[in-house]
């Protein structure tokens, strides 16, 4: 996932830069908040080829695994818009510095965490750390950077480096996994970390505080619960069931609060998300894009990291390896996307991306009813490089058609609701997919009773008896997934 970016804005009011910062302290100023979006990208992806051994390790089926990707993503997008404007009121340096320093206490804690409720805590408060880094970070690049084109190049290497971090980050799990165990991707962000608060509290200049520049309290409460519950609701339906009166009242629950955050904003003064950005067709059709490709794409890459290591039973390094295809294709097509939208047109190429998308995940179905445990890795590479190469070709397209959509001066708002759509689509592709593989063998083991002529009564999962997914009696679906057991379905 590429960061959205505003590159033609400069705060209101800023001053500028102090004359220390000039030639090598600019460079270096960048290289701190390249850092902090780096390091904050890393950990959206890094954690996914380590579900497995934290599971080992902590305890926990599919749903508490869950959690440990989605507690940071879901606080990420719930206070990405709002940390923005703390950043504006009381100053983007200070802001980012302990924005830095809470991401980095959190990655600590995770790394020492022991026990999975432990690690989940601390990751939501890592993604707090991270909703502060994204929007700093470029509002100190703005201020260190006033002219124009020293901008642009400025935050496209800002850019890159968050493109390469998200995308290396299944690759990097792998190898620091293997080589020194789960906690390890955690602990890599401590001198990350003290390098970037060094760095920035040496060489950034200090951005000019805005005091009228409100933060939206009631609007960002309803946006946590309504994420909150939502994620909630549909990670249990994958236990529960997804009819189950429970999942049902959680799903009343988010919609009653999402209903409630478009009330509120539509009367705040100073709202964290402006809905007239909407009356544009073209911030509508992007945000909405945004959140389903990643919806698909990153619910995918959790699907496929449980399947890699539980049904094709690879290391974790061979996990980490086996999505570096992707990784190269991811950036490749970023590199391309821009030639391939100023010759077809940038409508026509976010639908060349999704095709490509849409075409891997078919590929990954295969023409037997689906990829399982015996599929020969070079049957994968095709969807996985048409996966990557299409995510590639969207995102690129889909940030700069919505930065050219709106007046330059709200060029960080609208960077800011693509962000936080595109993390909102992670959360809700984590939540869903997972749930689908939790209920998938429970579904299987009914399937397969009904045609054997049983009777079709799915049993309580606190009674049933469990048996073995093996070629004796267990239906292909259950074999495919890797899960292991299934329950039981009495007559």
């Amino acid at each position: 996932m590429a960061t959205t970016t505003c590159i033609h804005c400069s705060p209101a009011g800023a001053s500028r830069p102090r004359a220390g910062s000039a030639g090598a302290g600019r460079a270096l100023t960048l290289v701190a908040t390249s850092l902090g979006l780096a390091v904050v990208q890393l950990d959206v992806s890094v954690v996914n080829v380590a579900i497995k051994p934290i599971g080992a390790s902590l305890g926990g089926g599919v749903s508490a695994l869950q959690w440990v990707v989605n507690a940071y993503t879901l606080v990420f997008a719930a206070l990405i818009l709002s940390a923005g404007a703390l950043g504006d009121r009381i100053g983007a340096k200070r802001v980012f510095v302990a924005g830095f320093c809470v991401f980095t206490t959190a990655s600590v804690a995770c790394g020492l965490a022991p026990a999975l409720g432990v690690l989940i805590a601390a990751r939501a408060v890592q993604g707090a750390g991270a909703a502060v880094l994204v929007p700093c970070s470029l509002t100190l690049l703005s201020h260190t950077f006033p002219d124009a084109q020293e901008r642009i190049r400025a935050v496209g290497l800002w850019a890159a480096g968050a493109s390469a971090a998200l995308s290396a980050g299944p690759l990097v799990g792998g190898c620091l996994t293997a080589a020194f165990g789960w906690r390890a991707i955690f602990f890599i962000n401590l001198p990350i970390g003290l390098a970037g608060v060094a760095l920035t509290l040496r060489w950034a200049a200090e951005t000019t505080r805005r005091g009228d520049r409100a933060v939206d309290l009631p609007g960002q409460a309803a946006s946590i619960a309504a994420l909150t519950v939502l994620a909630a609701a549909t990670i249990e339906g994958g236990s529960r069931g997804f009819a189950a009166p429970p999942v049902l009242v959680g799903f009343a629950l988010a919609l009653a609060a999402a209903v409630a955050f478009v009330v509120i904003e539509s009367r705040r003064a100073q709202p964290m998300l402006p809905l007239r950005l909407f009356r544009n067709p073209t911030v509508s059709a992007v945000a909405l894009i945004g959140l389903i490709v990643n919806v698909a794409f990153y619910g995918l890459i959790f699907v496929l990291s449980l399947f890699l290591q539980r049904a094709q039973h690879l290391s974790v390094l061979d996990t980490g390896l086996a999505f570096a295809p992707m990784t190269a294709a991811i950036m490749l097509a970023n590199l391309l996307a821009k030639r391939l939208a100023a010759a077809t047109g940038p409508r026509a190429t976010i639908a060349a991306g999704a095709a490509l998308m849409a075409a891997g995940a078919a590929a990954l179905l295969g023409a037997g009813g689906g990829a399982g445990p015996d599929t020969p890795y070079v049957a994968l590479l095709g969807p996985f490089v048409a996966l990557g190469f299409g995510l590639g070709l969207i995102v690129a397209v889909m940030t700069a058609a919505m930065l050219g959509a709106v007046d330059r001066s709200r060029s960080g708002v609208a960077a800011g609701v693509l962000n936080s759509a595109r993390q909102t689509g992670s959360l809700i592709g984590v939540a869903l997919y997972g749930a689908l593989i939790a209920g998938a063998v429970w579904w299987a083991g009914c399937t397969w009773r009904w045609r054997s002529r049983w009777r079709w009564r799915p049993a309580s999962r606190s009674r049933a008896p469990a048996c073995a997914a093996d070629a004796a009696g267990a239906p292909g679906d259950a074999r495919r997934l890797g899960l292991g057991r299934w329950p039981a379905v009495a007559p």
